[in-house]
């Protein structure tokens, strides 16, 4: 059973959350954009994303508010500067044990920058594509589940999919991945099945197409998306193919931070504005 807390808090990743053995994800406003902080029942934690670059060092304060003193796995999820802005910050601010960002490039200055802080911490890169697994301790499945192909004419194709799998429940984080990445993964028979779904690009109308809602099958879905962005994101379209399928929508413009909590069992939510 799925429940909902709708209190407002902060809590550290303490020795008791550690003993109580939950699964912690924050979706982190960081207003047009994406950041997600996964915080495993060992003591692991995954950072997917970082905002812009201006969110760098709210981020980076989250996380510390969080009791993160580590980055195991940090994924960037494709070079747009919304989702790798912040990166830079990150890796200057915590010791970093692995990196993951798919085989393409951009010719940005934000990407420019994170190529230079992972050189300066001595990082290595590997590439983040289907099959490839992440480790987050013992009793956390998490395998990447996109890009499929090596080309793409849309950068946010290349997006990082994650399936993570803790007891009985499932996360799946989408990136901004699009109508073909999702096609891909539909074809190749992946089990897409999840809870909780980060809905694609900020709730675009390219993503999030009715086959792939279908096959995910969610009970709640996150948008991270700014306040009155200049993309008309959230898509009516998407909102309303999420409806029609009975999926709650939590939205960080509306919630601000979006905290789930699970137990292996149940998926609770609390929001941080």
């Amino acid at each position: 059973m799925l429940g909902l807390s709708g209190c407002t808090s902060s809590v550290e990743q303490s020795p008791e959350v550690l003993a109580k053995k939950e699964l912690v994800v924050s979706y982190i406003d960081v207003g047009q954009g994406d950041s997600i902080l996964v915080q495993g029942p060992s003591g692991k934690n995954m950072l997917i994303d970082a905002g812009i670059p201006e969110e760098g060092s709210k981020v980076v304060s989250y996380l510390k508010s969080r009791g993160v003193k580590k980055i195991d796995v940090l994924v960037a999820t494709h070079p747009h500067s919304d989702h790798i802005g912040g990166m830079p910050d990150v890796i200057y601010a915590f010791p970093v044990n692995k990196v993951y960002m798919p085989k393409v490039g951009n010719n940005t200055y934000s990407y420019e920058k994170l190529l230079v802080a992972i050189k300066r911490k001595g990082l290595k890169v590997t590439t983040a594509r289907a099959g490839v697994s992440l480790d987050l301790g013992s009793g956390v499945q998490v395998t990447i589940l996109a890009p499929n192909s090596s080309h793409y004419d849309d950068l946010n194709e290349y997006s990082a999919v994650i399936k993570l799998r803790y007891g009985d429940t499932s996360f799946l984080f989408e990136g901004d991945a699009g109508a073909i990445s999702e096609k891909e993964m539909l074809k190749l028979g992946y089990d897409l099945k999840a809870d909780v779904l980060k809905v694609g690009h900020h709730g675009s109308a390219y993503s999030t197409s009715m086959a792939f809602l279908e096959a995910v099958s969610p009970r709640y879905a996150v948008i991270s998306v700014g306040r009155y962005n200049d993309y008309g994101h959230p898509a009516r379209v998407t909102l309303n193919r999420l409806r029609s399928q009975g999926v709650a929508i939590y939205r960080t413009d509306e919630k601000g931070t979006i905290i789930a909590f699970s137990d292996g069992k149940d998926i609770s939510f609390t929001f941080e504005k």
